[in-house]
């Protein structure tokens, strides 16, 4: 356990400061958490919230994501500030995981018993109906009504507000998309749309095209709202299903989708992409098609094989397998990470050690030590290589 939480912090802000000048001594290794880590491991969720509670109560949300904060920050060792915080929280994020976008759209949320809400979707049994549907307004339609209602409800309620006392910051809400292709077959059925590109490819392109234009309206109007300026120089998104395509039938697709999304909010980078799942075949066309230029991976990713493929001066986050960090034993744990940073991903001192992607619940805090410390023993460059 780390106790001395400011000779940490302090290491951890050298650690940052010299792995974005581009002479880091060592890979920086952190773990990503969502809402679902603190919900369904019940040793934390002591009262038993479940996701419904979450989605559909605004101080149940703020309470979830508060603790949640405290306890990462008081129990994960990783290269991130430890201890509370020296100012304030991080503020309040609206937060309908990743049934934001697809809800939005129309589509009804489930909640599946002891796991992450669902969206069911609403042309699976008709398709046809996309053709009279609309783009609901960004700020008000659909479940963006209840973002909207909830970020006044969480600004107005921090006003006089302490936790652990400290003040909260602004809260944030969904300025990003999970993907267009994503979205399309949140609507259509992952099934149904693979089909379509088969069947009826006029259809997918109609498809793509309308969740296109939406995602771009929404986007602008919460950048807008928010006083967020855009184009960046940089921009980033994700697409998980684009794994379920071959590469020419990304590009016939789906690429023509992706470029108007980089076009609209990106100055021409170097842009990022979020990727879970099998969709390394992918990584060459981004990089060139979008300038994409960091990868955040999930597990099936290998990542010493895709260091040799795109170089030295890409990016890459990832990957040890989410359920290895949730059973161990810490020794499989060192091992894993060993063999990684060993895979030549190093080269070039462009990444970043992390789970691929998003930390199980019920992970116990030995494994993530055992990861933190494997990464700061294997991860380290040699001094005075040239990275």
């Amino acid at each position: 356990m780390i106790t001395d939480f400011a000779t940490h912090n302090e290491e951890v802000r050298r650690l940052w400061e010299a792995f974005n000048a581009g002479r880091p001594y060592r890979v920086p290794v952190v773990f990503n958490f969502s809402r679902r880590f603190w919900l369904l491991t019940p040793e934390l969720n002591t009262e038993g919230y479940s996701f419904k509670d979450y989605f559909e109560n605004p101080d149940i949300m703020m309470k979830v994501q508060l603790e949640a904060a405290k306890w990462i920050r008081l129990n994960v060792p990783q290269d991130q500030e430890m201890g509370l915080p020296e100012e304030a929280w991080g503020g309040i994020h609206v937060d309908f995981q990743n049934s934001y976008e697809a809800a939005w759209f129309g589509c009804k949320i489930a909640y599946p018993e002891g796991e992450v809400p669902d969206t069911i979707p609403l042309l699976r049994d008709d398709k046809k109906k996309l053709f009279k549907l609309e783009i609901p307004d960004p700020l008000r339609g659909n479940l963006m009504g209840r973002v909207y209602d909830y970020y006044h409800y969480f600004e107005e309620k921090r006003k006089d507000f302490e936790f652990e006392g400290k003040p909260v910051g602004r809260t944030g809400v969904p300025t990003g998309t999970d993907g267009p292709f994503t979205a399309a077959c949140n609507l259509r059925g992952a099934t149904e749309v693979c089909i379509d590109i088969y069947e009826d490819p006029e259809y997918v392109h109609a498809l793509m095209e309308f969740v296109t234009e939406g995602i771009i309206a929404r986007i602008k109007a919460w950048m807008d709202f928010m006083g967020i300026e855009y184009p960046t120089q940089s921009w980033g998104f994700a697409d998980d299903s684009i794994q379920l395509l071959s590469e020419d039938t990304y590009k016939e697709f789906v690429l023509p989708y992706h470029r108007r999304l980089i076009e609209t909010f990106s100055l021409g980078g170097p842009n990022s992409i979020h990727l879970c799942g099998r969709a390394s075949h992918h990584f060459k066309t981004l990089m060139k098609e979008l300038n994409i230029k960091s990868f955040d991976t999930g597990f099936p990713t290998d990542l010493g094989a895709m260091r040799k493929e795109l170089g030295p001066d890409v990016l890459l986050r990832g990957n040890i397998h989410p359920e290895l960090l949730r059973l161990g034993p810490p020794e499989a744990i060192r091992e894993a990470v060993r063999k990684l940073l060993n895979s030549g991903v190093m080269e070039g001192g462009k990444f970043i050690l992390c789970e691929g992607n998003n930390v199980a619940p019920r992970t116990p805090v030995a494994n993530f030590a055992a990861m933190y410390e494997a990464g700061k023993e294997y991860g380290r460059y040699p001094e005075g290589a040239s990275v």
